[in-house]
This record gives structure tokens, C-alpha cells and sequence, in this order.
């Protein structure tokens, strides 16, 4: 485009819209104890290449919108107080990229450049001292940092700095190294360059600088587990009351180690790690292991019912952490913890569908003043930490049900951020061969920048005050639409078949990723696709920058497979050639900057070897709870106010629970959602029907474990089978995956006794109950200064489940028995293995027989916990009578139970009964649960609040009525419904599941959007594949990720081009229907297709969707009322019916004036509304989630054709969301089926 220059433009929500601005106000005012009066909160945007018409056409398109933003040229701060905020060089920019995105829309040509920061603009009385505060609070210099707006320029990169030979290298002396080490940053110690110095003196050559940073990075504890692979040459414990039963459980270990004959192997945590796993499968209890030499996550076989059938598939699950990039740099930091650990499965083949997440923090409400030097604060990361991860989830379309914050005061040494995650796919749909020379090596997805660099050296080193400051590129930023699309192109089967061998880039970036594949390798990394210019070999080589991915394939596939990545919109290119040589080689054009032996590369360095030594374990019982207060009552709810009992729910509702079509148990259950589920538990992702579901727990108790590493790691075990038993899962079949953290290792004894102890005791449960761990992950750097995070051995345990057994945690009936299945501990703390599995049995079969109808795991708050959380989802209350060591003692192990008739067991304690009465009545005091309620949310709800404050605009608005819609042409058997996949659309698979069930042939359309030709094409593509179609649904998801600054801008721009809306108008001419829910409706609502029924008109008055009024996402179930039934989509609904429905949104509040609203409502255009449990429009949360005006959850257009809403109801059938109440069922895809096949007259 000719005549380009380069412009600033500062966008503003109007007044009204101002959310997220009074919410940053009242955060400072609340953390910093200031009392600001005003915070403006403005998007500035740099804009480089543009034409003054290209910024005309993109001014209220893509940066503003007229009904919620003022797009200026210039704001005067002459004499205002402010701060101005952006990314450091090299940080990726999602909120910048998707606008070159949407830009690029309007012209596809265009060579443009975008850099956004956010201006902050204050008061007049707001102090210099003030102002320095909130600069300190506010900018974090690990990813950002304040701006000059006096500088407008594009010409800005980090430091390129050139790679070299490090001369004279292989002549150093001993004496040299351990400066050596601290002089260029390296995680590896001493010893460990000791063999790289002969290792080069061997070569004959000093090394390229790349060719040390990548050993480092290979041999770093996160890539290569030194910590875990280390000798341990002694191994003692100290004297205690259970010295004799942990060195009974050292005997074992020693004992299963010969009887495999694995003596000559190294004794180190690893083997210990490990070693229960073999013996087990020795013994014929793990024949459902897939041996490969792939080790990309936990992979077994299981059964699958598809339709009917029983198909062999493949369920793989894989814990991750990222401790330190989250202690850092929150946002990024957890995000990519979720990204890196879908990528594991990922690169195994499998959809990944399911995910949880447990993390544990220090003092969140301490105040921000007495944050410790060199640290965020805990506030502060665990809200930032949340948003990142639910926001990468959210948006990647993962569904994320079973989420908990831990909390223990020495988390405050180093954040604990693991996130898990579980994918399968059909084993017929997967190859895994060995790859031989010839082969080709593919890289694909994102490109690569600085993010990341050192990310795996810099999370095995111990961190001080200074690495705020200093550690910056360490941590990666997260792209999730990027990735959801290597999801889209591996749930492709005949796609995976072509793979021999998959990889996903986390640590070490290409030197791993790739590295791995193949002993002997040439890589090009002058082909490596980059974000900017002006990386160096050596940055090249191990950034870690997320969302990429390599595979293996043989020669003659290789173009196939790069044209099934160009259907998917992904960029891919032949990166490296599988070689004879049994050496790495990296070549940068014609320069070769790395030649090394794979020998070497996997010696991991130099032996290490250390002395273990456990501690004395304190002799008093660990379970005993002193809870305050004067009465029973008293203590009970106090108990309920304990940091580790209360309800999190503000939390979990951030993270998407039903996208996937597949939840089986809602986080929250029971007619008012307050019952809190100990559980993930999904469906598979099968095209057709299934009832076989993944079920999923973990189990860790910090201050057991502090008490006794041994026993908590045992503990551990249990609660996670306790948990799934609970829900109606069988233990037996159970397999594990184990998360160790730990502070780091050193030369004393009793540091290296921690781990040894936990896995001792984890190793005793596996051999007693049968139950192995056949993967995990270890964190071994969880140290600041003096500070150790509590020791931790947490146990992931998971099986296949029919979901017709599963059950629930909320009370179901007045009327039915309580028992506390118990278990009774060992007289030295340890778990009765053999009373446990008689326990699990029992409740097993009762569960399977109907009786048992609600189970609830004794956890952190005893049974008085458990009682009042099943208590409260359906206000069923109940009389009890116990003991108070039972009921606020600890009791791992053991299981509250609602049965329909008497339990004649052993272990079988009455507790009490239901009754209709919506209280707790223990021991004859009476609790009235809504008060339960307020004391066990009421503090946390202060960090993330349940509801807004605000109540939304109501009024007596009649429902008004529609005529009738008939089909115009001939009836159509199977109509074809037309899906369009934008980047950042995630409930595809879910929609288009739905509408194949109600009878429609569904089309896909990838929009591509790599090039000027692949926009061309998709735009030409679409407008055809609208003319063929009888339906245009937009579905849900994050187009672009909901960036710029707004939802569905990416899908409206797409919807105005000329091209498309003229087949849109035809579409609507020839009586066709289109549909769009969640991000769909907001795309609908922005291009003018709703509720006007024609594209482009929007006024600045009209309705729009914004931002929930508690400016955060929310998922959860939420009841929707008939308001109107003329629109074939809703034909055969009966005028106030009501729906229990999903809803997942962070902008999804109708707003509309007054006037508007009475016009939409005399139409019959307003189809849904919010609705209370008595059927009454909402006003306020929880049953008006976002703050919607008059209610309003979905509206039409004139003709009822066009519908848009909120609520997923593509996200139901049978099996799903089973401990909500209400009609989930919403035949509004049967319904258009109907209208073409003329059914509905």
C-alpha cells in the first residue's frame, strides 16, 4: 500500500463501560492503601505502514468500537499524572498481533506493524509517591516496562549479540571452572564442565558458545533429572518412633531391585521413582502399560464403547509444573504451564480433553506492604497465575474441572504451579517407529523468539531477591489459539499416521525438541521460522517459545503432511534430515556452529553422588486438629473458615468446565451449586456416542508432609484413590503419575533424606494396594535464600469410569442415612492398606447397587467439611451426631456417605441422617447452612469475589410474538450445516457433534489467514461454501483471542467483506438460517446481523456485548427462560420453559437501553432470558452471570432466523454435567433440522 506513514491512537471505553479501569482503581486503593479518586485506563497503539484510509477503515473496527470505545489521534497529559506500559523487545504481544491480524483482513496486502501499551492516567492528587508505588506494584521488569510516548518507532530489537568461538576453552584448569560457571550464567557445576573441557581437548577444537549453552541445557536438572539420577553412596535414618518401619520400606526397595536384577543399575531417586512401576508390571499388574520408546506422557490401553462397539484406545496423562516462570512472571508463567503440558499427549497423538490444576501459595490476604524483598506479592501471583492459566485453557478449549489453591506459609519461598492434564486417542490411529536415516524432520507451529531463553537451566537454579530483575527472558509467553490449532491437526488421523515420531518444544527448544528424535541429525536452523530478525545460532537453538512442534516422517510423506498443515493454517518447514552419523549438527546457512557426539550429549555430564540421610519424624499424632472456638458451633464454622477448607468456587469459575461436550460432574453441584466435586471426570473425545469417562484426583497435604515426607507421600496415594472411590471409581485399575518439589538438594544429608523419604513411602503404597506410578515430573529448586517450599511427593491418580456409576458429592434427599466409612491408621501413622482396600470394595459395590447416592473424601477440614459441603448444593440438611475428633480430625483415607438404606459394614460409623430441615443439627446445635455458607465464602470471596455488586437494568417487558417461519424450497433430509474454524475457535468439535446428532451434515471450513493468498482464498472459499449451505453456525471460542481489546472483532470483519456478506445475503434470501453462540453471538451482535438482521449496521446507540460485570471470565450452569417461540430455532418451546444451560464468557453482558430493549421485546426478538430458580427474569449473580440488561441471553432478528446466545447448548447429552439440576436438554439443533425437513408446520 502506497503512501504509508505511521500513526498513535489512544483508545478509551466510554464512561459507562469503564469496568476494568474501576476495577484496577479499587485494586490500588485496596493493595497499595491509597485512596485514588479517578483511574483512567486507555490502549495506546503504535501503528507503523499504515495509509490514513487504512486507518479510517480500521479505527472502529478492529482497535475501537463505536458503540463502547473513543478512538483519538492524541490525548493531552500536559501537566496529568500517568504511567504508560509495554512489553519488553522481544515479548510477544497477543493483543498486537491479533490487530495485524484483523488489519490484514481489510487489506490483505498490507505490510503493517503494531505495538500496544496501556496508559494509566490518574487524579490530580495523586502524589509522586504515590505514582512510584503503583510503578512498583504495577510494572513487573521480568516482562514489561514503562514507556516514553515521546518516542514513536518501530526500529527497536533486544541486543543481538554474536556467537563466537570460546577461545581458549579446552585450556582451562580445575581452578577455573567454578568461576567459569558463575561468569556465563551456567546451571551445570564444576565437575560438569570438567567433562566438557576434556571433552573438547578430546575434539582437537574450543566450542562454539551454542554448543555449551545447549549441554547446559541437556544436563540441566529440568531436562535430565540430575537431582533424581544421582548416586546416593549412604544412606541413613535417624533414630524416631518409625525408624524401623521406614528402613522396612528401604529393605523393600532393596529387595525389588534384586529380584529384577537391577542391582548394577545406580541407586538414586530415580530408580526409587521408578522401580515400583516395574516390579509391578513384573507381576502382572500393569498389562495395560504401552511400552515405547516414545515418553511423551503416561500412556495405557483402555476399552472404549463407541456407539456400541468397543474400540482399543490409547489415554495418556502428564503432570507439569512451572514454579519458578510463575513465581516470576505469574500470567506467562502458569499459562505456559498449561501450554507445554498439553503438548506431552499431544505429541503422543492424543486430544487432550481434560485438565486440573493445584497450586499453592503463602498468605494471600497479607498485606502488599509486607511483601518479602525480591518477591511479588502472594495476592498478586496467585490472581495473576489464575488469569493466566484459565486464560490459555479457556481459550485453547480446555476443559479444566477440578481446580485447588493450597496454602502453607512456605510457599512463599517459591510458588507451586502444576497443572495436569489427560488426552486419548484411538490406538489404530497411531504409528511410533523408530526413525532411520533419510528420514525427514518437520517443525511446525509458532514461530520462535526470545521468550523462553534459558527457561530450563534458569527453573534448576535456586533464586535469590535479584531474580526479578534478572531473569526476564526465562519465561515464555503463550499462544493458545496457536496451539488449538496443532490440536485440530493431530485429531486427524490420517495426519498421525504419517508420524514415526513426535516431539513438543518446551525445554531446550530446538536442541531438545529436536535433539531427541534421532541419535544422528542435521539441523538447518537458518530455516527455522522466526518472530522478528536477529536471532543468533545460539538463541535459535534453545528458545523455548511456545506452541511449536516436530515430527518424523519418512521422506515421500513429507509433503503430505506440510499440506495438512497448510488446510490447518499452520506454518511448517524442513527444519533437519535424520543422518548415520550418531552426531547433532546445527548448521546456520553455511556456517556449522554445533558438532556433537550424541555419546556426549547423553553422558549428562559429569556422576554425582550424595549421602541421604532421613530425618526423625516428631512422635504425636499428626491428624489431631485444634480448631478455636467456645462452643461447638462455634469451632464447626471456624473450621469451615480454615485457609485450606474454604470455598473456592470465585476461583474455579474462571477456568472453562464444560467446553468439550464432555463433563460428566460440574465443579460445583447441586440445585445451587455450591457442592463442591473432588474430581475431573470426562467423557472421551469419541466422534460418536460413549459412556467410558477418565476420572481423575490427586492427593498432598503440606503440613503432614513438613511432619513427615514418608507419611505424607503415603497419604498422598490414598486420598487420590479415596477421592475417585468416592465418585463412584474403582481404585483397582488406578494408575499414577507423581509431582515431587522439594528445596534444593545440597550437601547436606538431610536435604537428599526429604525426596528419598517421600518416595519410600509413596513406593510402600504402590506394593500394598497394587497401584503404580508410571510417570511424573520433579522440582528440586524450590528454595529462596533460608526459605524450602514444604516437601511434597503429590499423587495423580486416574482410571476409565462408566459415567452412568459416577456419582456426586451433594446430599440428595431428606430421609437417607449418613455413615463415615473409616479408616483407622496403623499404630505408626501409616495407612491400613488392607482395611482400605476392604473400604473401597464395600463403597464400590454399594454405589454400583444404588445405595450409596453421594460420597465425600475426608480432607483438610475433617468430616464437619465434608458434611457441610455435601449440605450445601441442594440445602438438604441433616442431623448428626459425633464425636469432634471426628469430626475436624484429619482422616485420609476415609468416606462420608449418603445411603439410601443401612450399611451393614465394619467400617460403616453412623453418622446421622438427612432431613428436610436446611440446617446442620450436630450433637444437637443447630447451623443454618446459608450461614455455613457466607462463613466457608466470605473471606476468600474478598481475593476472587462470587458476584458483582452491580444489579442490572430491569423492567415489567412483556414477552412479545413472532409469526411463524416456513422453509421456502423443497424438504431437505440432512440440511448442511457450514461450521467456519476461525483462529481462536474452540467449540467446533463440540457444535458440530450437535448438529450431526440432530440430523445435519456438518461442513468445516478452515479460515487461513499465514498469507495475502491464503486470505484471498479463505474469503473465496467461504463465500462458496455459504452458497452450498443451509446453515451458517458460528460457533464458540476466543477469535483471535478476543483480541484487540474485544470479543468476535476478527469474525465480524470477516462476516462485513464484501464477498461474504453478499453470500450471507443470499443465504438469508433463500430462507437459510444462522446461528452463533458465545463468541459467535458476539460477532453476530458486531457486524450488525443482530439484532438488525442486515451486516454493517451498527450505531453508536445500538446493543453490544461487553465485559462481564465481575470483569472476569465465568463458567458455570445457569437457567434460561422462553421468551420467545416463532423462530424455527425455537419451534415447539413452550413460553417460559426453562433450560439449564452452560455458560463460559468474559464478555458476555447484553447491554441495551431501555427504549431498545421494549422494541426487542414487542418483536418476539428477545428468545432468552436469565432466569431464577422460581422462573423469574435475573438481575444479579449468580443466575445473571455477566449482568446482562433485562435479563437478556439471546435475541434474533426481525424474520427469527438469525439466532445469537450466550449459553452453550451445544455442550449436552446424556451422561454430562449429573449433578446439575434442571432440563440440560435444549433441541434447538433438532428444531432446524425440523424447519428444512418441514417437520415443524
Amino acid at each position: 500500500m502506497n503512501n504509508t506513514t505511521n500513526y498513535r491512537i489512544f483508545v478509551e471505553k466510554l464512561p459507562r463501560f469503564r469496568v476494568e479501569a474501576e476495577s484496577l482503581r479499587r485494586e490500588l486503593n485496596t493493595n497499595l492503601n491509597l485512596s485514588l479518586g479517578e483511574v483512567r485506563l486507555l490502549c495506546v497503539y503504535d501503528l507503523f505502514g499504515f495509509s490514513e484510509e487504512l486507518l479510517e477503515k480500521s479505527r472502529y473496527t478492529v482497535f475501537g468500537e463505536v458503540v463502547t470505545d473513543s478512538v483519538t489521534d492524541t490525548f493531552d497529559l500536559a501537566g496529568r499524572k500517568y504511567i504508560a506500559v509495554e512489553y519488553l523487545p522481544g515479548q510477544f504481544d497477543q493483543r498486537a498481533a491479533s490487530a495485524v491480524d484483523c488489519v490484514r483482513l481489510i487489506d490483505p496486502e498490507a505490510r503493517v506493524d503494531i505495538r500496544s501499551s496501556r496508559l494509566l492516567v490518574f487524579d490530580d492528587k495523586a502524589t509522586d509517591g504515590e505514582l512510584a508505588k503503583i510503578r512498583h506494584y504495577y510494572i513487573n521488569a521480568v516482562e514489561s516496562r514503562e514507556k516514553d510516548l515521546s518516542v514513536l518507532s518501530d526500529m527497536e530489537q533486544a541486543e543481538v549479540k554474536p556467537v563466537g568461538v570460546l577461545e581458549g576453552f579446552r585450556e582451562m584448569a580445575d581452578s577455573e571452572l567454578e568461576p567459569y560457571c558463575k561468569t556465563m550464567g551456567l546451571a551445570m557445576n564444576a565437575d560438569d564442565l570438567r567433562e566438557v573441557v576434556k571433552y573438547f581437548r578430546s575434539e582437537g577444537r574450543d566450542p562454539y558458545e551454542t554448543e555449551l549453552r545447549i549441554l547446559d541445557t541437556y544436563w540441566s536438572d529440568h531436562c535430565r533429572h540430575t537431582t533424581f539420577t544421582t548416586e546416593l553412596e549412604g544412606i541413613t535414618v535417624e533414630e524416631s518412633f518409625v525408624k524401623e518401619e521406614i528402613e522396612d520400606s528401604l529393605a523393600l526397595y532393596l529387595r525389588i531391585r534384586r529380584e529384577l536384577g537391577r542391582e548394577h543399575k545406580s541407586l538414586c531417586l530415580m530408580d526409587m521413582a521408578t522401580i515400583g512401576a516395574r516390579y509391578l508390571r513384573q507381576k502382572g499388574l500393569l498389562d495395560d502399560l504401552e511400552v515405547s520408546e516414545e515418553n511423551n506422557a503416561c500412556s495405557v490401553y483402555i476399552d472404549v464403547d463407541v456407539d456400541g462397539r468397543t474400540e482399543k484406545w490409547l489415554l495418556q496423562f502428564k503432570n507439569e509444573t512451572h514454579n519458578h516462570p510463575t513465581e516470576i512472571e505469574p500470567f506467562g508463567g502458569a499459562s505456559t504451564c498449561l501450554g507445554g503440558a498439553i503438548r506431552d499427549p499431544l505429541s503422543g497423538r492424543s486430544y487432550v480433553y481434560q485438565a486440573m490444576r493445584v497450586t499453592g501459595a503463602g498468605n494471600i490476604y497479607l498485606p502488599v506492604s509486607e511483601t518479602l524483598s525480591g518477591k511479588l506479592p502472594q495476592s498478586v501471583i496467585s490472581k495473576k497465575a489464575a488469569a493466566g492459566y484459565s486464560s490459555y485453557g479457556n481459550q485453547i478449549g480446555l476443559a479444566t474441572t477440578h481446580v485447588r489453591e493450597i496454602y502453607h506459609d512456605d510457599y512463599v519461598a517459591k510458588r507451586l504451579e502444576v497443572g495436569a492434564v489427560v488426552g486419548a486417542v484411538k490406538a489404530a490411529n497411531v504409528r511410533r517407529e523408530r526413525p532411520a536415516p533419510g528420514d525427514k524432520i518437520i517443525m511446525f507451529g509458532g514461530r520462535t523468539g526470545r521468550d523462553g531463553i534459558g527457561g530450563a537451566t534458569g527453573s534448576s537454579k535456586e533464586h535469590d531477591a535479584k531474580s526479578l530483575e534478572t531473569c526476564g527472558s526465562e519465561v515464555q509467553k503463550g499462544n493458545a489459539p496457536e496451539e488449538r490449532k496443532l490440536e485440530r491437526l493431530f485429531r486427524r488421523p490420517e495426519v498421525t499416521r504419517l508420524v514415526k515420531k513426535s516431539n513438543d518444544f518446551g525445554a531446550g527448544g530446538v536442541s531438545v525438541a529436536i535433539g531427541e528424535l534421532a541419535d544422528g541429525l542435521d539441523i538447518y536452523l537458518d530455516r527455522v521460522k522466526t518472530k522478528y530478525s536477529g536471532l543468533n545460532s545460539t538463541e535459535l537453538a534453545i528458545s523455548e517459545s511456545q506452541e511449536r512442534m516436530s515430527v518424523v516422517v519418512e521422506a515421500k510423506d513429507m509433503e503430505e503432511f506440510m499440506g495438512y498443515c497448510r488446510e490447518e493454517n499452520i506454518e511448517a518447514v524442513h527444519v533437519a534430515d535424520v543422518t548415520d552419523t550418531a552426531r547433532m549438527r546445527m548448521f546456520n546457512g553455511d556456517r556449522k556452529v554445533v558438532d556433537l557426539k550424541r555419546e556426549f550429549i547423553d553422558s549428562a555430564g559429569a556422576k554425582h553422588y550424595a549421602e541421604a540421610r532421613i530425618g526423625a519424624v516428631e512422635n504425636r499424632d499428626p491428624f489431631a486438629r485444634e480448631v478455636a472456638g467456645e462452643t461447638l458451633a462455634e469451632r464447626f464454622t471456624n473450621n469451615l473458615k480454615d485457609n485450606n477448607v474454604v470455598s473456592q468456587r470465585g476461583l474455579v469459575e474462571m477456568f472453562d468446565a464444560t467446553i468439550g461436550r464432555s463433563t460428566v460432574l460440574m465443579p460445583f453441584g447441586g440445585r445451587m451449586q455450591r457442592s463442591e466435586t473432588q474430581v475431573s471426570v470426562q467423557k472421551l473425545p469419541t466422534d460418536g456416542y460413549t459412556d467410558t469417562a477418565s476420572i481423575m484426583a490427586f492427593g498432598y497435604n503440606p503440613f503432614i508432609a513438613s511432619w513427615s515426607p514418608y507419611h505424607g507421600a503415603a497419604y498422598a496415594v490414598v486420598e487420590a484413590a479415596a477421592k475417585v472411590v468416592a465418585a463412584g471409581g474403582s481404585y483397582a485399575r488406578m494408575r499414577y503419575s507423581y509431582q515431587e518439589y522439594f528445596g534444593r538438594m545440597t550437601s547436606d544429608p538431610f536435604t537428599w533424606g526429604r525426596p528419598l523419604a517421600a518416595l519410600l513411602g509413596a513406593l510402600r503404597m504402590q506394593e500394598e494396594l497394587g497401584l503404580p506410578s508410571i510417570g511424573g515430573k520433579d522440582s528440586m529448586s524450590g528454595t529462596f535464600g533460608q526459605l524450602d517450599v514444604p516437601p511434597m511427593l503429590m499423587a495423580f491418580g486416574i482410571t476409565t469410569v462408566d459415567a452412568r456409576r459416577v456419582i456426586s458429592t451433594d446430599l440428595k434427599r431428606p430421609g437417607d442415612l449418613l455413615y463415615l466409612i473409616r479408616h483407622q491408621p496403623l499404630a505408626g501413622h501409616m495407612p491400613d492398606t488392607a482395611a482400605l482396600m476392604r473400604n473401597f470394595r464395600f463403597v464400590e459395590e454399594r454405589i454400583a447397587a444404588g445405595q450409596i447416592v453421594a460420597g465425600y473424601a475426608v480432607g483438610f477440614g475433617g468430616v464437619g467439611e465434608a458434611l457441610a459441603k455435601m449440605a450445601f448444593g441442594n440445602g438438604v440438611g441433616a442431623e448428626v451426631t459425633a464425636d469432634e475428633r471426628t469430626l475436624f480430625d484429619l482422616s485420609y483415607g476415609s468416606i462420608v456417605v449418603e445411603s439410601t438404606e443401612p450399611l451393614d459394614f465394619e467400617n460403616a460409623v453412623p453418622l446421622g441422617r438427612t432431613v428436610q430441615d436446611e440446617a446442620l443439627t450436630v450433637n444437637g446445635e443447630r447451623m443454618a447452612l446459608e450461614r455455613l455458607w457466607e462463613t466457608n465464602t466470605a473471606r476468600f470471596a474478598g481475593i476472587y469475589p462470587l458476584t458483582a455488586d452491580a444489579e442490572a437494568p430491569s423492567a415489567d417487558l412483556p414477552d412479545g410474538r413472532m409469526a411463524p417461519s416456513v422453509w421456502p424450497g423443497e424438504a431437505v433430509g440432512r440440511p448442511v450445516a457450514l461450521l467456519p474454524v476461525f483462529p481462536g475457535t474452540n467449540c467446533d468439535y463440540d457444535t458440530a457433534r450437535a448438529l450431526r446428532r440432530a440430523g445435519a451434515e456438518v461442513v468445516t471450513e478452515v479460515f487461513r489467514n499465514l498469507t495475502a493468498d491464503d486470505i484471498v482464498g479463505s474469503i473465496d472459499r467461504l463465500a462458496r461454501r455459504i452458497d452450498a449451505c443451509h446453515l451458517l453456525v458460528l460457533s464458540g471460542g476466543f477469535s483471535a483471542g478476543d483480541e484487540p481489546d474485544g470479543s468476535g472483532k476478527f469474525i465480524a470483519s470477516v462476516l462485513c467483506n464484501d464477498r461474504v456478506a453478499a453470500a450471507i445475503g443470499r443465504l438469508r434470501e433463500r430462507g437459510g438460517l444462522i446461528l452463533g453462540i458465545c463468541n459467535g453471538f458476539q460477532a453476530l451482535v458486531k457486524s450488525g446481523l443482530l439484532p438488525y438482521g442486515r451486516l454493517g449496521e451498527v450505531a453508536e446507540d445500538a446493543s453490544t456485548l461487553f465485559r462481564n460485570d465481575i470483569n472476569r471470565h465465568i463458567s458455570q450452569v445457569v437457567l434460561t427462560r422462553v421468551s420467545s417461540t416463532g423462530s424455527p430455532w425455537l419451534a415447539g418451546f413452550a413460553p417460559g420453559e426453562l433450560h439449564a444451560i452452560a455458560v463460559s464468557h468474559g464478555e458476555g453482558k447484553f447491554v441495551v437501553d431501555e427504549s431498545r430493549a421494549r422494541a426487542l421485546f414487542a418483536a418476539g426478538q428477545v428468545a432468552f432470558r436469565y432466569a431464577m430458580p422460581d422462573g423469574e427474569p435475573a438481575s444479579r449473580g449468580p443466575w445473571n452471570p455477566n449482568g446482562s440488561c433485562y435479563a437478556i441471553e439471546g435475541v434474533l432478528s426481525p424474520d427469527g432466523r438469525i439466532l445469537g446466545k450466550m449459553g452453550h447448548t451445544e455442550r449436552y447429552e446424556p451422561g454430562l454435567m449429573k449433578n446439575i439440576a434442571g432440563e440440560k436438554e435444549q433441541p434447538l439443533f433438532r428444531n432446524a433440522v425440523a424447519y428444512f425437513r418441514k417437520q415443524n408446520l
